[in-house]
């Protein structure tokens, strides 16, 4: 699904973006709703870039690249650890293109996010390569979700990559919600 987000263009830097597990649910500007396997997923696009709600009520957890109020530290490039019965793993990358490149780039992904059953991505208003990107897929034992952060001023792409693989069976008070645990991000920030 594609839509142009009613909005102005928050994100101004790549370097702005900070990654976040465990917040509270932010206004959102598009959505999109999505079963994966025996999980609830839900895709969402703020006005600072995006935010993931795995699991439904009570039993919830989201995970947040954004631009966030009093977080200053560089987005990490990596960030992997055990949650109760579940490997959670965050990956990010910087893609640096210039000109005629960073418009083919933007417009294959725009096109390949747009017609996918479990795909969302918004535009932002005045330039049609300002973009974030969400795709989402798996089955019964693993879910995962890919981004993309358009910034057309630096010429770059933010790319991230999620997955929550089961690694036993869940006992019903061990679920997804068990991801509002801290984990510590590991090597060094992504972008400045």
């Amino acid at each position: 699904m594609l839509t142009t987000l009613q909005t102005t263009y928050t994100d101004t830097r790549a370097g702005d973006l900070a990654w976040c597990l465990g917040s509270q649910q932010l206004p959102a500007l598009a959505v999109l709703d999505l079963r994966i396997g025996p999980t609830d997923l839900q895709l969402r696009l703020l006005g600072a870039s995006h935010q993931v709600i795995l699991g439904s009520g009570s039993d919830q957890c989201s995970e947040t690249v954004a631009c966030l109020p009093g977080r200053r530290s560089p987005l990490p490039a990596r960030v992997a650890g055990r949650l109760q019965c579940w490997e959670y793993e965050f990956a990010a990358r910087v893609e640096s293109l210039q000109g005629q490149s960073f418009a083919r780039r933007a417009q294959e992904l725009l096109a390949l996010v747009e017609n996918h059953p479990h795909g969302l991505a918004g535009v932002f208003p005045g330039d049609p390569t300002a973009f974030t990107a969400l795709l989402a897929g798996g089955g019964e034992r693993e879910i995962y979700w890919r981004t993309w952060h358009a910034y057309p001023q630096e010429e770059r792409l933010v790319c991230t990559r999620s997955s929550l693989k089961l690694t036993e069976i869940c006992a019903p008070d061990r679920t997804v919600n068990s991801a509002q645990r801290q984990l510590t991000p590991s090597g060094e920030g992504l972008v400045t």
